[in-house]
C-alpha cells in the first residue's frame, strides 16, 4: 500500500445540504468549519448541494445565500482551504469569480462521466483564475473503465490538475473502484481523486480500495452527510486509514467529537441505508434524486422505488430532477 500523505476533503457543507435540503444556518456553518479546520481537514467544500448556482426551484433553495456561505466557511478556517463545486449548467464562470472573490481557493469542476468536453471552458477560466483546479467525472460506473480514461484525459488536457472518479449512486463494487482508479493513475499525468457514496454500504471500503490503487484525495464527511445513504462517513473512515497506516492530517477524536456533538443535533432525517437509499445503488440512480422521489411518490401515490427503476431505465443523470415527476404521474396513471 502506498504511504503517500492523503488530502482528506470534508463535503459536509456541500453534500450533506443534501440530507438537509440546503437548510444549513450561518451560525451552523460556522461551526462546523470551525470544527473540521481545528481537526486537521486539508479541503472543506461549502456551496448548495448541486454547486455554484444550484439554489433555485428545480433544484431547492438553500437558506443562506451562496455568498454567504462561502464567506462563512472562509472567515472560519485557519487552515484548510475552502473549496466549491461547479457543474457547467447549473453554476457559471460568474459564479466562479464571485466564489473566488469570497475567497474560496480551490474549486471542482463536475460533469456526468460521459461529458467531459462540456468542461473545458469552465476548467480553462479557474486555472485563469489561479485557483486550484479539480475534476468529477459523476455517476462513473455508468461507463467502463476504458471511456472514463478517455474522458479523463480531456479534462487533462483542458488543465485539470485532479480527476476525481465519482461513485454518485453509490453503486460500484470494490474491484469496480479498482480497475478505474488503476487505469487512471497509470495513464494521467495528474493525481487521482475520489468520492464515494454509500447506497451499497461500500464508501468507506471503495475509498480504501482507491487509496491502495494510488487515489492521492478522498472525499468524506461528518456522519457521512450527503445524498442518498450519504457519502464515506469521515470518523470510520479516518479510524480504518489510522489502523492501516495510512498517512493524513485529521485527528480522529476531534471529528467523532464534531461528529456527535455539533452534525448529530442538525440531522433531520437518518443517514441511512435503507429500502430506498439501497434502491439508490442497486439501480445505480443519482444519489440526489432520493428525496425528490420520496416527495413524488407521497404525492402521486406511488412506490419511489418503482419511481427509482423507472429512472435508472430512462438513464437519468444529474440535472434531470424534472423528470421525476413526469415519472411519478405515469405510473400514478397506469395504477389506475
Amino acid at each position: 500500500m502506498s504511504r503517500e500523505k492523503i488530502i482528506l476533503t470534508d463535503v459536509s457543507l456541500r453534500d450533506g445540504m443534501h440530507a438537509i435540503s440546503h437548510q444549513y444556518t450561518i451560525q451552523q456553518i460556522k461551526k462546523i468549519t470551525q470544527a473540521l479546520d481545528d481537526a486537521g481537514l486539508d479541503v472543506i467544500e461549502a456551496t448548495h448541494g448541486d454547486g455554484l448556482g444550484g439554489s433555485s426551484l428545480q433544484y431547492g433553495k438553500s437558506k443562506e445565500t451562496e455568498k454567504d456561505i462561502i464567506t462563512t466557511a472562509v472567515n472560519n478556517s485557519k487552515r484548510a482551504k475552502i473549496s466549491v463545486l461547479l457543474l457547467p449548467g447549473v453554476g457559471t464562470i460568474t459564479n466562479l469569480k464571485e466564489a473566488k472573490s469570497c475567497g474560496a481557493k480551490v474549486v471542482r469542476v463536475a460533469t456526468h462521466c460521459t461529458e467531459a468536453d462540456v468542461s473545458e471552458q469552465h476548467i480553462k477560466a479557474a486555472r485563469e483564475l489561479e485557483m486550484e483546479t479539480f475534476t468529477f467525472l459523476m455517476m462513473a460506473h455508468r461507463t467502463s473503465p476504458k471511456q472514463l480514461l478517455e474522458e479523463a484525459k480531456k479534462m487533462e488536457s483542458y488543465g485539470a490538475q485532479c480527476i476525481y472518479v465519482v461513485d454518485s449512486a453509490g453503486a460500484l463494487t470494490m474491484d469496480d473502484v479498482r480497475e478505474r482508479v488503476s487505469l487512471l493513475k497509470e495513464k494521467l499525468n495528474i493525481e487521482v481523486g475520489f468520492h464515494a457514496h454509500n447506497n451499497l454500504s461500500l464508501a468507506v471500503g471503495n475509498s480504501i480500495a482507491a487509496i491502495e490503487e494510488g487515489a492521492s484525495r478522498i472525499d468524506a464527511s461528518l456522519l457521512g452527510m450527503g445524498a442518498g445513504a450519504g457519502n464515506a462517513a469521515l470518523e470510520p473512515l479516518v479510524a480504518v486509514m489510522n489502523k492501516l497506516d495510512i498517512p493524513h492530517n485529521v485527528d480522529l477524536f476531534k471529528v467523532m467529537d464534531a461528529a456527535e456533538n455539533i452534525m448529530k443535533p442538525i440531522i433531520r432525517t437518518p443517514i441511512e441505508i435503507n429500502r430506498l437509499t439501497l434502491s439508490l445503488g442497486y439501480t445505480g440512480v443519482y444519489s440526489s434524486f432520493l428525496l425528490f422521489a420520496e416527495k413524488a411518490g407521497e404525492k402521486y401515490g406511488v412506490d419511489p422505488r418503482d419511481i427509482l427503476i423507472k429512472l435508472a431505465e430512462m438513464g437519468a443523470v444529474g440535472g434531470q430532477e424534472d423528470w421525476i415527476i413526469g415519472v411519478a404521474q405515469e405510473l400514478a396513471k397506469n395504477k389506475v
